[in-house]
């Protein structure tokens, strides 16, 4: 009966796995903030240095996009990076 028992809870347990493996999840690729990270597509536009005046100083802003992989399904990712210089104001 113990034995019964084992090899009934195996078998669900079996049953439980299969039926979850089979399923096949769509990938999503989504970021809540689309300035610092794009899925597939060209080269997403490249800004010109942004200056902003911080009162004593000023800081120069350059952004600029990179290739980082690829998803599974071959779409290229584009995340973005930024440079920060501080300049004299003008």
């Amino acid at each position: 009966m113990k034995k019964a028992c084992v090899l009934a809870a195996y078998a669900v347990a079996a049953l439980t796995l299969a039926g979850c493996g089979a399923a096949t999840i769509a990938p999503n690729y989504q970021s809540t903030n689309p300035d610092l990270m794009r899925i597939g597509g060209d080269t997403p536009g490249q800004k010109e240095p942004e200056t902003i005046n911080m009162g004593s100083y000023c800081l120069q802003v350059i952004d600029k996009w990179k290739t980082d992989g690829k998803t599974p399904d071959g779409q290229m990712i584009w995340t973005k990076d930024s440079f920060r210089k501080v300049i004299p104001c003008r």
